[in-house]
């Protein structure tokens, strides 16, 4: 089925993410193909259909038309955040449980650091006019199916997923950005960008280490219809990136990171200023809902 999607997408019928699964989107760009082709238009994968895609030759390809939607999506909704449908994700996943952290300050879990992030990472995107919606409540984690369901259903603009990494070498650290991408060269363009344009932000604006970004298929990027990004904001196993979690400041710098990446995706180029140097203050200043 992932072959299926792949050459349907190569010739420009199907936009979705390339994920094996024989949902609505597929059975639709089936279904326009065989039309196209002369085929019985029955949206079904049968012995014809696959022999038409066959004798197509891989020569013969359309363009990433999925990269071509989403650009148009953020071109079409304008560089504000204000009216922006933005879900957050704290971790941890759903197959994960909270680790207990001892700190100078006493006892916490992960998922209470990255439960503090998201807070304020919402308050300030709220300010900017950002309609804020949220993956889970605080008490259940939900499983990464499921996460990416609730961020369907809220028919969002971008899905944020804030997480911590876990290693058994204490020596692992450093911050890195996720978005969908697979080996057989499906990529989410805007996903991509966004998760380049935060993981920049935290690395200039905290010096933590850059664990850089990557092309992943984990359901909770690959069954998102619009663009998604991982962050994985430390190691909770190492004593450095503990110590920035915790460190209000650094915190601050990190939600700012995330605000600052967001806004230079909608920006699309235009008006962009140096890595680092964005003021959240000036982007809350020239948002609508703020004069």
């Amino acid at each position: 089925m992932v072959n299926f999607q792949q050459r349907l997408h190569e010739l420009g019928f199907y936009t979705g993410n390339i994920d094996g699964a024989f949902g609505a989107l597929t059975h639709d760009a089936a279904t326009e193909y065989q039309r196209s082709s002369g085929l019985t238009p029955d949206g079904v994968a049968g012995p014809e259909t696959l022999a038409s895609l066959s004798n197509l030759s891989t020569l013969v390809t359309g363009g990433n038309l999925s990269s071509i939607v989403e650009r148009e999506r953020a071109r079409n909704a304008g560089p504000q955040l204000t009216g922006k449908r933005i879900v957050l994700d704290p971790g941890p996943g759903g197959s994960e449980r909270p680790v207990s952290i001892e700190t100078p300050y006493g006892s916490t879990t992960d998922a209470e650091i990255v439960w503090q992030l998201t807070e304020r990472l919402a308050s300030l995107m709220t300010q900017a006019g950002v309609e804020v919606l949220w993956s889970r409540p605080e008490t259940i984690l939900p499983g990464d199916d499921e996460r990416a369901e609730i961020a369907n259903s809220f028919q969002a603009d971008l899905i944020i997923s804030l997480r911590l990494d876990r290693h058994s070498n204490p020596e692992a650290n450093g911050v890195a950005a996720f978005y969908f991408g697979n080996s057989l060269g499906a990529v989410s363009m805007m996903g991509d960008a966004l998760a380049g344009y935060i993981q920049r932000e935290i690395v200039t604006r905290t010096g933590t280490r850059d664990c850089r970004t990557h092309g992943r298929s984990w359901p909770l990027l690959r069954r998102t219809k619009m663009p998604s990004v991982q962050l994985d904001l430390g190691y909770i196993n190492n004593e450095h990136d503990m110590a920035n979690l915790l460190d209000k400041e650094i915190r601050e710098q990190i939600v700012d990171a995330i605000i600052v990446g967001v806004k230079r995706l909608y920006l699309l180029g235009e008006g962009d200023q140096k890595t680092g140097t964005f003021s959240v203050e000036d982007i809350l200043s020239y948002e609508p809902n703020n004069k």
